[in-house]
């Protein structure tokens, strides 16, 4: 620890450590997927190339980076977890007692969403906040982007109740935007600008944001601690919803996200990424350098930026300072859709959002690992129409070769000789066993990490069920990823296409999906699966067997969105122990004091709670415990986007002679 009272990081160490860290994890990912193409371009090299198959093998090699990578990472996670930790990512339980120096402003932005269940999270939190001692160094603001007046006289009504309850006058507030510009990251900048100068950080949630007072201050003692941390991102786990699509969702997270978050971390370090919500943010950096400018172009891929929180990420570290994961999985929650259409709704609003950031790659100033962040999120979408194209060329290359047979005697080769067919099983079986162990050891890991904590094991329904619900899961994963691929090619395509997406509020809780509904959602879904597969039946009757599970996705894709949207299917598997989570099994306070005021239909505070700490009014009396105003008085921080500057021609010259004048007796 310094003078300062900051945590002492050698920065030196963490840059060696990153540099080795990263160079592992890159040549790892790029060398497996260019061994597993290598393979595949021998199983079609030995009956000769076409530009079909060419254009199929870099299809392949780029799709093959893309799972390699993940399972590296879950790879580096499994390993830092099994060792108990990382010795350089940034650790909560270090600080324990340390008191706060900033305050903090925990922020929750709205937007036309169930007042009931906005109020009761609150609650919640407020609640778990007051039991701290530090709690006196919070606020809270609801920032709503709310248009129906009937939602926004109840947000009002609720904010009243709420600060009343708690005795929180001056230190609860309720704003209402007159325009919603800019959506959420206009909503967050306008806070800023108003109320910024008056607090050190923000805590950054969203409507379905949980988080335990110990998380909250936890964020806090991190950010005092290390100066140079510009974001700091806390690790969401889902929890609360009963569909069997949400149960799937959250046993597959719960299971595998905090030995991802460990992996992300230790290849990262603190240039990680920033999810937009559950993380705390410096606000005077945040002022000075992450207004988003308005990107060059028309909509969609031009104008207002949509997905702001890698954006934000990106422009913090291009001002020096660092973003971190904290792979820690206590207490910060959140919620995820109920089935599969409200899913892909949201995927429709993310795609086109992280396809804009296909402008910003050019952008100056980016570090390169900030590049790579928002290139994922570009692959994250482009990755659906991309392994769609790669089937489609498989698939066309087996026809065509079943209409014209086998070339025995190839036209212009004048030869007595046949050439006969070759086939390369060996490398078929091992390319296939490479593929299936990187996508599925990742969910392996997960599982032996449960099972070696007695707690989490007993968590997850005991050792039988847990791998039970790992099979019913990966079934599950299979059969619904086709209609996911087909849902983001047609994201990506109209995006591109030039169609904006509408803004509208986000479907909570637990809402069924209709046969009619889903048949008018899949219907083109399922008609390619049809297609497709009496096509092959027709030509390549042996083929149909390699392209089973895809088709049978789409073919099925109707009664399995009605299925998995059913609480009845969600709630008899948690019955039998099935799909179950910790968080079920046990639930922290935080998640069952929700569970309880959602079941009473109303908010109340529970008599252990200490009120919190009144604000002196401006004679020194304390401020009534009546909600009287909405705001607290203006402390602005200015914050104004720079116009966007991109890299040219003369830049890429330039570095490459600045690259020579270092090493001028090398090639470059």
């Amino acid at each position: 620890m310094d003078t300062a009272g900051n945590i002492a990081v050698d920065a030196g160490k963490v840059r060696r450590a990153a540099r080795w860290r990263r160079a592992l994890f890159f040549t790892l990912t790029l060398l497996t997927a260019a061994v597993a193409t290598g393979m595949m371009c021998d199983i079609l090299a030995a009956n000769g190339l076409t530009d079909l198959k060419d254009a199929g093998l870099l299809l392949f090699y780029v799709l093959f980076v893309w799972i390699t990578g993940a399972f590296w990472t879950a790879l580096a996670g499994f390993v830092v977890r099994l060792r108990g930790g990382d010795p350089l990512s940034l650790k909560p339980g270090d600080l324990a007692g340390r008191p706060l120096a900033g305050r903090i402003a925990i922020i929750m932005p709205i937007y036309n969403e169930e007042t009931t269940r906005v109020a009761a999270g609150l609650d919640v939190i407020w609640s778990s906040l007051a039991r701290l001692p530090e709690q006196a160094a919070f606020d809270l603001f609801i920032l709503s982007d709310t248009r129906k007046l009937e939602i926004a006289a109840a947000e009002e009504a609720a904010w009243r109740e709420l600060t009343a309850r708690h005795h929180a006058c001056g230190r609860i507030f309720y704003r209402r935007r007159a325009e919603n510009l800019s959506r959420k990251a206009g909503n967050i900048a306008d806070f800023v600008r108003a109320w910024g100068g008056a607090y050190d950080y923000a805590i950054v949630l969203d409507a379905d944001s949980i988080m335990s007072g110990e998380a909250l201050v936890n964020l806090a003692r991190l950010m005092d601690a290390h100066p140079q941390a510009g974001i700091i991102q806390a690790l969401p786990l889902p929890v609360g919803r009963e569909t069997l699509f949400a149960r799937l969702i959250q046993f597959a997270a719960r299971l595998s996200s905090p030995m991802l978050a460990s992996g992300l971390a230790w290849w990262q370090l603190g240039e990680g990424n920033y999810w937009g919500h559950n993380a705390i943010l410096r606000l005077k950096p945040f002022a000075a350098h992450c207004d988003l400018p308005r990107l060059r172009g028309a909509p969609p891929l031009g104008g207002e930026i949509l997905s702001h929180d890698f954006v934000e990420a990106a422009f913090m570290r291009r001002a020096g300072f660092e973003v971190w994961l904290v792979p820690d999985d206590s207490g910060s929650w959140e919620e995820v859709p109920s089935n599969v259409i409200d899913y892909a709704a949201r995927d429709r609003r993310w795609a086109q959002g992280n396809l804009q950031h296909l402008g910003l790659l050019p952008m100056r100033g980016l570090n390169w690992l900030s590049r790579v962040h928002l290139l994922t999120g570009v692959l994250s979408y482009a990755s659906s129409p991309l392994w769609l194209l790669v089937l489609l060329l498989s698939s066309t290359v087996v026809i065509l070769d079943a209409i014209h047979g086998y070339q025995y005697f190839p036209q212009g080769a004048y030869t007595l000789f046949p050439t006969w067919p070759q086939y390369r099983d060996g490398e078929i079986v091992a390319l296939l066993s490479i593929t299936v162990a990187v996508l599925f050891l990742p969910k392996i890991f997960g599982a032996l990490l449960a099972m070696r904590d007695p707690r989490l094991r007993r968590g997850f329904g005991g050792g039988g069920r847990l791998f039970a619900s790992l099979g019913i899961e990966q079934l599950f994963s299979i059969l619904l990823a086709p209609a996911m691929m087909l849902f983001h090619t047609t994201f990506v395509v109209t995006t591109l296409a030039g169609k904006p997406v509408a803004w509208h509020a986000q479907e909570r809780g637990d809402r069924g999906i209709g046969m009619l509904d889903a048949l008018l959602r899949h219907k083109w879904h399922l008609a390619t699966g049809i297609l497709w597969g009496a096509v092959i039946l027709t030509f390549a009757p042996r083929y149909i067997w390699w392209l089973l599970p895809v088709l049978a996705g789409m073919v099925l894709a109707v009664p399995l969105t009605v299925v998995s949207s059913r609480t009845g299917t969600g709630l008899w598997l948690r019955k039998h122990r099935l799909l179950l989570t910790p968080e079920e099994s046990e639930p922290p306070a935080e998640l069952a004091a929700l569970s309880t005021r959602l079941a009473a239909g109303v908010i109340t505070v529970e008599e252990e709670a200490s009120p919190l700490t009144a604000v002196p009014a401006a004679d020194g009396s304390q401020a009534s415990p009546e909600p009287s105003t909405t705001v607290p008085d203006r402390v602005p921080l200015p914050m104004q986007a720079q116009p966007p500057r991109y890299l040219t021609a003369r830049d890429a010259l330039a570095w490459i002679g600045r690259w020579w004048s270092v090493n001028p007796t090398s090639t470059p």
